[in-house]
């Protein structure tokens, strides 16, 4: 088992002891997703880029402790292993942004394959 399963584990027992399941489904668990993401974003709301480094680190470990719940339970709810799929995405996007035309550079990966 890895850490993402005893996560899902541990989420769902906590959820099952409340009777909560029955407000999980899809949607909202991807609005709760959406909605603690904001609660993120809000830790760094109005800041200079120079102080964005300068955060809460309680609030920013409760805040991403949020995300990746509803992440998890969101991926758990599909059948979908975390592991799995962002190993995925990660390979996906080497293939989009290879090395030798994105390092260095933030631009999108349309941007990188132009012809411009």
């Amino acid at each position: 088992m890895n850490d993402f399963n005893e996560l899902l584990i541990m989420l769902e027992k906590f959820r099952d002891e409340r009777d909560w399941g029955q407000f999980h489904d899809s949607k909202n668990l991807a609005l709760a997703l959406s909605i603690e993401a904001a609660e993120l974003n809000e830790l760094f709301l109005w800041k200079k880029e120079s102080d964005s480094e300068e955060v809460n680190l309680t609030r920013l470990r409760e805040e991403l402790a949020d995300v990746f719940a509803y992440a998890i339970m969101l991926a758990g709810r599909h059948g979908l292993e975390v592991s799995e799929i962002v190993k995925e995405k990660i390979e996906k996007n080497a293939r989009k942004y290879p090395v030798e035309k994105s390092k260095g550079s933030s631009r999108k990966y349309k941007e990188l394959n132009s012809n411009l």
